[in-house]
């Protein structure tokens, strides 16, 4: 596989005012939202929350991460089997890494210099050398892999397999699964605790957060969730986000239109923010004051005030955003 050059330019976004381009600026603040229905990235300025750009980009874009020094966005891009490679200062694609049959979410490890991403139609795992622009493994997974995670020492990554209910512990180096652990039904995404101990995965379909044991790859334990007036079906997790000290978990619930906030410790529930339609996508910002929510079936991101618990207000994106990260 290669890498493929492109530099293509978004128009600007229809019917929101466009503000100034950044001029190369470290740690804009800029937010991005991946839509996947509209091929596009919605970059907002983080004070107006006005669009800075509407950036075109491959079919059907879903997660995205900065490199470490936030001078590049990677962004999974399922129709069309590609990585795209934004520069942040110019806002512009600037390459492609292929991938394997329609990638979904993916993960960096900069020290090893690789992207390791689930690829949704090919039940694989890329591995890629991000330098090369090549795959050095394929490892076949459940059916659906979604969400990854790679262990703080860079020698396991954890991938949920949606239609096994699966997570599978994979060895990067040799390519191969080393290990399954069932959890609730089609498991999405993944936030760990910072001390090492525990995996937290949403399982969509069961409506509950399941707990692994690290050290012993086992489930531990798992979290229910109910918001006032709502139907048990409509919960369906999928975003998860937690804090650094790791004591708060917010995990967003899908048809229910809310997000839970999670005493991590306690593993109870301390309270529910009403959101937006199908909400997925969920960032919390750097001083953890803020978090942002991608509505699927609402169009729009949602901004939540962490200490009330409540919305602050909702902000237009294209068709069926993905998720969001913010450059700071």
């Amino acid at each position: 596989m290669r890498i493929l050059t492109s530099a293509l330019a978004g128009a600007a976004f229809a019917g929101l005012a466009a503000a100034p381009l950044p001029a190369g600026a470290k740690d804009t603040g800029l937010i991005f939202v991946s839509n996947e229905k509209t091929n596009n990235l919605i970059i907002l300025d983080p004070k107006t929350l006005k669009v800075v750009k509407d950036l075109k980009v491959s079919r059907r874009p879903r997660d995205m991460h900065f490199n470490a020094e936030h001078t590049l966005l990677y962004v999974a891009c399922g129709d069309d089997d590609v990585i795209d490679v934004i520069d942040v200062a110019t806002l512009a694609v600037v390459s492609k890494i292929a991938t394997g049959a329609s990638p979904e979410t993916f993960a960096i490890d900069e020290k090893r210099r690789r992207i390791y991403v689930s690829n949704e139609e090919g039940s694989s795992l890329s591995v890629i050398d991000i330098d090369k622009g090549i795959t050095i493994h394929e490892v076949p997974t459940g059916a659906e892999p979604e969400g990854v995670y790679v262990h703080e020492d860079g020698k396991s990554v954890y991938v949920t397999s949606e239609v096994s209910d699966l997570v599978h512990l994979v060895d990067p180096d040799s390519g191969a699964v080393l290990q399954d652990v069932v959890v609730g039904t089609r498991p999405r995404r993944f936030a760990a605790t910072p001390d090492g101990r525990e995996l937290w995965v949403t399982t969509e379909l069961s409506g509950e957060v399941w707990i692994i044991d690290r050290a012993k790859f086992t489930a531990s334990g798992k979290i229910d969730f109910l918001p006032p007036g709502m139907r048990k079906t409509d919960v369906t997790p999928v975003g998860i986000a937690m804090t650094k000290d790791g004591k708060t978990a917010f995990v967003t619930l899908g048809h229910a239109s809310h997000i839970a906030f999670v005493d991590v410790a306690s593993r109870k529930t301390l309270g529910y923010a009403l959101v937006g339609k199908r909400s997925w996508g969920i960032t919390l910002s750097k001083d953890e004051k803020t978090l942002y929510v991608a509505n699927g079936l609402g169009d729009d991101v949602t901004i939540v005030d962490v200490a009330s618990r409540k919305a602050i207000t909702s902000v237009p994106a294209g068709r069926i955003p993905w998720g969001v990260v913010i450059d700071e």
